[in-house]
């Protein structure tokens, strides 16, 4: 089998969706104590069954089957992998500073609290409480409705990761607006001395759209001002009519 040919098979098998199907999948690691300590390890497997591995410190691939051990001789030969084990040992390195900085440093989240329209639901209203770009990511996102846990109409998505080693968590609460209540999102992390509240205001919400709506409607009338005026000015020129003097 061709090194292309395995790929291939790979991605095939990564395709296959049925419940008796086979699985493939592939996964790329880099371990590392410091430094100096880093080894950088790509694996094969197919239905969890561990068929090809290239470990930096051998330098080479390996293969667990006969079949297998053809593949791994035949990726060892391409010059064209070696150079792109070579950046990609390269890469991980260069993020091992990155990684174990964030690691000895939490990231205090970036908090929003917004409405959005509610669909399908038995509630007129929805509140949305957003953390962004935190780290570590265990976090505790809470609804308090007068100070008292919201415990019902509540949902949450698990911790997201951003893909550059921080997180983000949405957490919804559905609710029936009513006059003097006070709702309040609460989080907790470790980058934090203690719990932050954050209150969701009704009038400071509405009064921000109704600036939102206006500074909308003055651009527009804006753009057919202007509009207007160059319309005005080509056709007064399309009418004058230049006459030679001398």
């Amino acid at each position: 089998m061709s090194v292309h040919s395995f790929f291939s098979l790979l991605f095939l098998l990564l395709s296959c969706s049925r419940a008796d199907a086979l699985f493939g999948h592939f996964l790329v690691r880099c371990q590392f104590t410091s430094l100096e300590d880093v080894v950088y390890v790509e694996q094969y497997y197919i239905n969890k069954f561990l068929l090809i591995q290239y470990n930096s410190t051998l330098g080479k691939y390996t293969g667990y089957t006969e079949r297998a051990r053809d593949v791994a001789d035949g990726l060892n030969k391409s010059p064209n992998l070696k150079k792109q084990r070579k950046k990609n040992e390269k890469k991980w390195k260069s993020l091992i500073p990155f990684i174990l900085d964030l690691h000895s440093k939490p990231v205090e989240p970036s908090v929003r609290l917004r409405s959005v329209e509610a669909a399908s639901s038995k509630h007129p209203g929805m509140l949305v409480c957003s953390a962004y770009g935190f780290y570590p990511k265990q976090i505790r996102v809470t609804w308090l409705r007068n100070g008292n846990i919201v415990t019902s109409d509540v949902t949450s998505t698990e911790e997201l990761p951003n893909g550059n080693w921080l997180y983000q968590i949405h957490s919804y609460l559905e609710f029936t607006p009513r006059p003097g209540e006070k709702i309040t999102c609460r989080v907790e992390h470790a980058s934090l001395t203690g719990p932050k509240l954050y209150e969701w205001d009704a009038a400071n919400e509405s009064q921000r759209n109704k600036i939102a709506v206006g500074t909308a409607g003055l651009l527009l009338g804006l753009v057919f001002l202007v509009a207007g005026l160059i319309y005005y000015k080509k056709k007064n020129n399309a009418g004058r009519v230049l006459v030679p003097t001398g």
